[in-house]
């Protein structure tokens, strides 16, 4: 149930954290030029409402319909929440966040059931009409029906925060609130639940309370000030002062997680920080103009109206200083649990909040010389399975030449497979494919300290034969067309993975190895998890589902010298997959191989002749 809340809420804030940009233009806008802003100015003021009733509503739509069927999705969205702007007089984004994802799954629907079905050449013009058909009944659909019946709801939660501001209760959320930050729910709560209560708030007072609720960082500002001059052990006393930083001025409140796991009964500290700060903004009516993320001082008091300043920080300080006074005796008297224990469970919990399932018992670990068969496995088994198993396969060979390495989809792996290894993300689906198999859970198929523990317990025994070639590399197919000079390019630029991803997708696609529906699978298998191997490498591929989109196999390399940002890592050499068989898997043997030559990297991540990448991966 915890998972399935942490999903959902994970979606929820999906749809606006991509936004977050244009909440910040329009709290600006509000900030600046209303009636009481800084500098009020009626003509700028003119934009405000706009923004906030059409512009935002229509991005969290789109956003939305985006998730779940791609572009096509993004347009229907877009077009469907129109009817649910104009069927209510209050601000739509909870509306757009029913209506944008409703119509990406009909057009996703709607595109399955007409699969291979269209005469030739008339593609673009269902494509074209079916979106503006369906997305014309969803906005009327969106007018009648999903409007109204958000207008309702908002009146029942305003009316519901109203009456906890009148009766001075509204302090008695951060007793939910705090626990469920640390439960990796803070942004499911601040901008699936917070945020349109407090957009719709400002249109009628110009400032909202609600907008302050999480994103006060003076209650883990309290834990954090407490470790740092408290804390028994050297380790957790000596990394709070930079963590005080990264969270009060960088805003990042997940820092501060770890340090409540380590003594569970300190969250008792930021929860009582926060309700004093509530009620003293309750007492006040105090407010900010627009969502401060992230949490740091700085946008927390950007966002703070003019004549209030001295309000939002005393609040801040409130919280600080009733979360130190109550967390100080706690660590004094507590033995802290290791920090590094804390943050790999931080981990976890995080990797739950993403609808990803925490590993789970993987079942005992077998004897060296049990063991026949390791299968590398992942959502399509075309990729980065692939290099993982080839590269475990080159560095296992010589202790155990008797071991087969293969690769499969996670939902094809075969009943005699004795060790599995993919990533969390997968755990369920290949417990359910090999329940017979010793499960190894890991985050990167090419450098991860499981494989290296793998490689010790496979290690133990030497074999007494090599089995057959044929078992023990990945068969020998034509490389021919699989990489061709056309789908070498270098030298790009891009400022985000998805843009990454789009440019394989199309190059993909212009060289006639895929289907145009086969981009947006690449995207969809990214959000499943990360395609960035390590080492500057990305491997983006289609989806499992996405493989009759597949026409032949193909790869496309594209060389970005500045990098892209993978999470917290960045790939300078994206390779765009698209397998039918095994006819690319020479190639990404070959890629493997050369990730063990530093030298041989360099020149590729820098090459300015694509010939250069040529002659290494042929």
């Amino acid at each position: 149930m915890k998972s399935k809340v942490q999903a959902f809420g994970k979606f929820l804030s999906g749809m606006v954290m991509p936004n977050i940009g244009a909440f910040i233009a329009w709290g600006f806008l509000a900030a600046l030029f209303i009636d009481t802003g800084w500098i009020p100015n009626p003509q700028l003021n003119s934009m405000v409402s706009p923004m906030l009733n059409y512009l935002l509503p229509i991005l969290i739509a789109s956003q939305g319909g985006k998730m779940i069927a791609g572009d096509r999705g993004r347009v229907i969205g877009a077009i469907a929440v129109i009817g649910c702007i104009c069927g209510s007089s209050y601000t739509m984004l909870m509306g757009a966040m029913v209506i944008g994802p409703l119509a990406g799954f009909v057009i996703k629907k709607f595109d399955q059931a007409v699969e291979g079905k269209i005469p030739a050449g008339f593609e673009m013009l269902v494509n074209n009409f079916s979106v503006g058909l369906l997305g014309m009944v969803l906005a009327i659909i969106g007018y009648y029906g999903i409007g109204p019946v958000m207008s309702a709801i908002l009146v029942v939660l305003s009316g519901g925060v109203e009456f906890l501001v009148n009766h001075s209760l509204l302090p008695l959320v951060s007793v939910f609130l705090e626990p469920a930050k640390v439960l990796f729910l803070n942004n499911a709560i601040n901008h699936g639940v917070f945020t349109p209560i407090g957009a719709n708030e400002v249109t009628e007072a110009g400032k909202s309370i609600m907008y302050m609720l999480e994103t006060n960082p003076g209650p883990g500002l309290g834990v954090l000030l407490a470790y740092m001059l408290f804390s028994k052990d050297k380790t957790t006393k000596d990394s709070a002062p930079g963590a005080v930083l990264i969270h009060f001025l960088g805003g990042i409140h997940e820092i501060y997680f770890p340090y409540i796991l380590m003594n569970p009964q300190v969250i008792i500290a930021p929860i009582a920080g926060n309700a004093c700060a509530i009620l003293f903004f309750t007492i006040t009516h105090a407010g900010l103009n627009g969502p401060a993320s992230p949490g740091s001082i700085i946008a927390f008091m950007m966002m703070t109206p003019k004549g209030q300043m001295l309000i939002s920080a005393a609040g801040v300080l409130i919280a600080t200083a009733v979360s130190f006074v109550i967390a100080s005796p706690i660590i004094r008297r507590a033995g802290d649990k290791s920090l590094a224990d804390a943050q790999s469970q931080v981990a976890s919990m995080k990797a739950e909040s993403k609808g990803m399932a925490v590993p789970a018992d993987p079942g005992v670990k077998k004897a060296a010389g049990e063991v026949k068969k390791v299968v590398f496995s992942c959502d399509a088994g075309m990729g980065s399975s692939a290099m993982g198993a080839t590269k475990f396969r080159n560095r296992v060979k010589a202790a155990r030449p008797d071991l087969t390495v293969i690769n499969t989809s996670v939902d094809n792996i075969p009943g005699d497979a004795d060790i599995v290894v993919c990533q969390t993300i997968f755990q369920e689906r290949a417990k359910k494919s090999a329940p017979q198999a010793q499960l190894v859970m890991i985050n990167n198929f090419l450098a991860d300290p499981a494989l290296d523990e793998l490689y010790a317990q496979l290690a133990t025994v030497q074999a007494a034969a090599p089995a057959p070639a044929a078992s023990a590399e990945a068969p020998k197919k034509s490389k021919d067309g699989v990489l061709v000079m056309e789908g070498i390019k270098l030298g790009q630029k891009a400022s985000t993975k998805e843009e990454a991803i789009q440019a394989a997708g199309e190059l993909l696609h212009e060289l006639g190895y895929v289907d145009e529906d086969y981009i947006p699978a690449m995207q969809e298998r990214e959000k499943l998890t990360t395609t960035y191997m390590g080492m500057g490498i990305a491997i983006p591929h289609g989806t499992t589902s996405a493989k009759e989109t597949v026409k032949k196999s193909g790869i496309v390399v594209l060389q970005y010298p500045d990098g892209v940002p993978f999470g917290d890592e960045k790939a300078k050499l994206v390779f765009g997959i698209a397998g039918v068989g095994d006819e690319h898997l020479d190639l990404l043997a070959n890629i493997c191989t050369v990730l063990e030559d530093e030298e041989v990297m360099e020149a590729m991540m820098t090459a300015t002749d694509p010939a250069v990448i040529m002659k290494y991966l042929k």
